[in-house]
């Protein structure tokens, strides 16, 4: 691995202790000290800064501290909701630094007080409240600005932030040469190069530190990152700069210790990872999805295209727990050997990359396609001061472009999200649900576009909560028989009928999966082959790893007739047969057989971690029937009809008097089958490597086993 050193450390913001005065000499210059009745010379837009300065605290503010003399400028006239801009007189640079006092609201990007350079913010620094409580205190900072010495600048307060903490507190702008002693409160580095990655040290717990990736000077990327300042790194996160190579590259990083060498232990490689063998941890899933490095959630963007399954998911490639959501993206021929590629969707000042789908626009309805070639469309909510949903495209699969004109679909209500797109025949248009939360209520909006990019309000219909999904299936696969499932994060659904505007549920709600830790799962768009794909965030906790969370198995959505009406059911895709690499069984069996009353009939499966199992059985006059497998307790409940998997009871009944169950196990847990598929349980639990054995047993009765078969499987993980 290349571990050239990061090098020059071009510009610095620093702080001092929250009530220290800045101290200046008679060669320094006052840019704004806010004294007057008026902002003159300043030039003041919107409505957020009032007429003038404030005296200190405004009306239902808390009380503000640390600014100089008797005013500060302060955008909490009419309060967190209201914004505007603050805007100095060009001035010139001709000392070494630009001191001043800052506070409020931590919202880079929105909230920020900027030194604006040919048109371009080279410098920007913004509060440090962004939890409830918190303090309305100034804080002194200051930047180095020697390399932009001789040059014109104007200074720029924004606020186009709403919501909590949605102001900024500024006061006594300075020029000077001194530098004060503190904290550095932001380094900015020049990561322009040919080696594509820079490797973060992340320390799990460490303070965060905000870095923001600008790339010929525009925002493209802003994370909070767990940065070992030290040398104490648990693991280091990889940032792909490859798309932007040959371009001008800056990674700005606040608030770091007092020794600016904490930025040199960010190193430059041409590999991802600094391990020689990815992918090698102990509790790392085999056949189960995971990122190589950091946090995993929902899946988005579920679709076939260019001859490959897309997988994209909520990331954050920085940390071990939830935030800086990306969309991570791995692709895969069969569904069962994932590729991870790099991040597709960063976060930026639109907000965090929430989730969403992806549909390829086969007739480019949308325009985006060129060549000949239909492009793939993602739709994202870009989750910031307001929700709202957008769209990027590609043409190859690999890069992707942010639409220029979005959002397509503005806020309904904050935190309105999820949006889900599929294409309605029948009336030849787009669809997109949307949840959104109403006057309290959980609700899914419907829209229609005729390209994807202007969207039309149809309908709503209640009741589901986050992550929806929208799907035509035949009933007992007859084609001349369907109908439509409405489903959402819990996977609860609801089976009825769809007008390409309104559902119209014809069935309560129905409960989807029986288990525990499967959530926000979503379907694939376009399977060549027809079936209904459906993939699901199974939250999988690995302690002590650089990388937390799966995704479950790829699962076969079919509608079956019941004597309730049509229900969904779920079984695991045929693909994964593949990964078996051989058989094991008790002997000479001859089906079918009687299972010996109150004995085990046990197997050793000391070499290998990775199971399938397939059992059909008939009650006979047993009460229970128990299957032991790597530390899992699976038993069958005749009386009640119960699967119970540790500990976990779930209904499962006889189809035909018999029961037919298929057993998953990986190290990261066991996804159970029975009942031909009506009843699926989930059971994320990081197996024991020292229990390896397996067993079928009966304590009461002589159950008939039809069939059975044991299946070793093979890791799937590209190493």
């Amino acid at each position: 691995m290349n571990r050239a050193i990061l090098s020059t450390i071009l510009i610095g913001l620093s702080t001092l202790p929250i009530r220290a005065e800045i101290s200046h000499g008679e060669n320094d210059l006052v840019l704004g000290d806010f004294e007057g009745e008026s902002y003159d010379p300043w030039t003041a837009t919107g409505d957020a800064f009032g007429t003038g300065p404030a005296r200190g605290s405004l009306a239902s503010q808390m009380p503000v501290t640390g600014f100089h003399g008797a005013r500060l400028a302060n955008s909490f006239h009419g309060g967190d909701d209201s914004t505007g801009t603050l805007t100095s007189p060009p001035f010139a640079i001709e000392r070494n630094h630009i001191a001043f006092l800052i506070g409020g609201g931590k919202r880079p990007g929105k909230l920020e007080l900027q030194l604006v350079i040919d048109g371009q913010v080279v410098l920007g620094s913004t509060g440090t409240q962004d939890k409830p409580g918190g303090t309305e205190a100034l804080e002194p900072g200051f930047w180095d600005v020697r390399r932009f010495k001789g040059k014109t600048a104007t200074l720029r307060i924004i606020d186009e932030a709403k919501g909590g903490w949605g102001h900024i507190n500024v006061d006594h702008i300075v020029q000077m040469d001194a530098k004060p002693p503190g904290l550095w409160n932001e380094l900015s580095v020049n990561v322009s190069g040919e080696a594509p990655y820079l490797l973060i040290p992340i320390r799990n717990g460490a303070p965060k530190r905000t870095f923001t990736l600008r790339v010929d000077g525009k925002v493209v990327a802003r994370n909070d990152i767990e940065l070992a300042e030290a040398d104490d790194a648990d693991w280091y996160a990889p940032m792909d700069l490859g798309p932007w190579k040959g371009k001008d590259i800056y990674l700005r990083v606040d608030r770091l210790s007092p020794d600016p060498a904490a930025l040199d232990r960010i190193v430059r490689s041409r590999e991802p990872r600094p391990d020689p063998k990815p992918y090698s941890e102990p509790l790392r899933a085999q056949y189960h999805f995971s990122s190589a490095r950091g946090w995993l959630n929902d899946p988005n963007g579920c679709v076939f295209y260019n001859g490959e399954y897309h997988l994209f998911y909520q990331h954050n490639p920085y940390g071990i727990t939830w935030g800086n959501m990306h969309w991570g993206h791995a692709v895969s021929p069969d569904l069962v050997h994932w590729k991870e590629l790099g991040d597709a969707l960063f976060p930026d000042d639109t907000g965090m990359m929430y989730s969403g789908s992806a549909v390829v626009d086969w007739k480019n309805t949308s325009g985006f396609g060129k060549d000949g070639k239909p492009p793939l469309i993602l739709f994202y909510t870009a989750a910031g001061d307001e929700y709202t949903q957008c769209l990027a495209w590609s043409t190859d699969g690999r890069t992707f472009t942010k639409y220029a004109e979005n959002p397509v679909v503005k806020q309904v209500t904050h935190g309105n999200r999820d949006p889900k797109v599929i294409w309605h025949e029948p009336t030849k248009q787009w669809v997109m649900a949307v949840y959104v939360e109403l006057n309290k209520v959980h609700t899914i909006h419907f829209h229609t576009s005729p390209d994807l990019k202007h969207w039309t309000f149809a309908s709503k219909t209640d009741g589901f909560f986050e992550c929806p999904d929208l799907f035509e299936l035949p009933v007992d696969g007859d084609p001349a028989k369907k109908k439509w499932v409405l489903t959402a994060a819990s996977s609860e659904y609801q089976v009825g009928s769809f007008d390409g505007k309104a559902f119209k549920p014809e069935t309560p709600m129905l409960p989807g999966h029986r288990g525990k830790g499967f959530y926000a799962a979503q379907s694939f768009s376009d399977v060549p082959d027809g079936r209904r794909v459906f993939i699901g965030w199974w939250q999988t906790e690995t302690k002590g790893m650089p990388f937390n969370q799966s995704m479950s198995l790829p699962l076969e959505l079919n509608l079956v007739t019941t004597p309730d009406g049509p229900r969904l059911t779920f079984t695991p895709v045929k693909e994964l047969e593949k990964l078996r690499v051989k058989t094991l069984d008790f002997g000479n069996s001859d089906y079918p057989f009687k299972l010996p009353r109150g004995a085990a009939m046990s197997l050793t499966i000391a070499d290998a971690d990775l199971y399938e199992m397939r059992v059909e059985f008939e009650p006979g006059d047993a009460e229970q029937f128990e299957i032991e497998l790597r530390g899992h307790a699976i038993a069958y409940d005749m009386k009640t009809q119960q699967l119970i998997v540790n500990g976990h009871a779930a209904a499962a009944p006889l189809i035909g008097g018999r029961q037919r169950m298929t057993l998953y196990c990986d190290r990261n847990g066991l996804e159970v089958f029975a009942s031909d598929g009506q009843c699926y349980i989930p059971m994320p639990g990081n197996a024991d490597p020292k229990k390896r054995s397996f067993s079928l047993s009966s304590k009461t009765g002589t159950p008939l086993i039809h069939a059975f078969e044991l299946h070793e499987l093979r890791s799937a993980l590209q190493r």
